[in-house]
């Protein structure tokens, strides 16, 4: 494996969604907004890896990652839950 710019750019991505599910586990209180935006932004991070080390598998869990985010963050904002 090269350390190419894709490949930096998925473990960030992998970085943050790791993040967001640690942060689920140890908050007292979940501020949707920030877990949604960080699982949000980590899976374009993946994705745009994957634009260029593709894999099929990879590239459907990450869309699908991504859709539920951004249900996730409409509904927090449509809440009024953004704090």
């Amino acid at each position: 494996m090269t350390m190419d710019w894709a490949n930096i750019v998925g473990l960030l991505g992998s970085g943050l969604m790791v993040v967001a599910y640690a942060y689920s586990n140890i908050a007292r209180e979940l501020n949707f907004l920030w877990f949604n935006l960080l699982n949000l932004v980590g899976s374009l991070l993946l994705i745009a890896s994957l634009t260029i080390h593709f894999n099929l598998a990879s590239m459907a869990l990450e869309i699908v990652w991504a859709a539920i985010a951004v249900i996730g963050l409409a509904n927090t904002i449509r809440k009024g839950n953004a704090r």
